[in-house]
């Protein structure tokens, strides 16, 4: 989607997990990037920190509540340990995150990283095209512009 005036003029929330920060820094970086790209401006008000990955979905739901945002893009990292939690909370978050969607009908763009080792987080949220909370953000613009056109017709 190129920039126009109904992207410019879009509010775009954040959410982001202080848990694994090292990380979610990156995705934060990346995400803020993709979306001054495509000319959405994210006021520092509008970023939202969250405890974890699981906190997410609650936080999103409520700013999609709001009326105020367009989209919420949420990241975060689980990196798997050596007990069931990893399963528990990425399968929380991912079921959260759809389900707070469907119910308020705003795009909350999935930025969870789900790794098995710390490497392979690491190198998701790199300053680079691969950005894993880049491709989130263009996820969310994406979906903005599709259920704007529903809208329109």
């Amino acid at each position: 989607m190129s920039k126009d005036k109904k992207t410019a003029k879009s509010r775009v929330a954040i959410v982001v997990s202080r848990f694994n920060e090292d990380v979610t820094s990156g995705l934060l970086k990346g995400a803020l990037a993709e979306l001054d790209d495509r000319g959405v401006r994210v006021a520092e008000g509008d970023i939202i920190t969250a405890p974890g990955a699981f906190e997410i979905p609650l936080i999103a739901q409520k700013l999609a509540q709001t009326g105020k945002f367009e989209g919420v893009v949420c990241l975060g990292c689980v990196i798997k340990g050596d007990t069931a939690h990893f399963e528990y909370i990425s399968e929380a978050a991912s079921h959260g995150l759809m389900q707070a969607s469907l119910k308020t009908g705003v795009p909350l763009a999935f930025g969870i990283l789900t790794t098995y080792e710390e490497e392979q987080a690491v190198v998701r949220s790199r300053d680079d095209a691969h950005n894993k909370g880049r491709e989130a953000a263009a996820a969310c613009v994406e979906s903005m512009a599709v259920l704007a056109g529903i809208t329109a017709r």
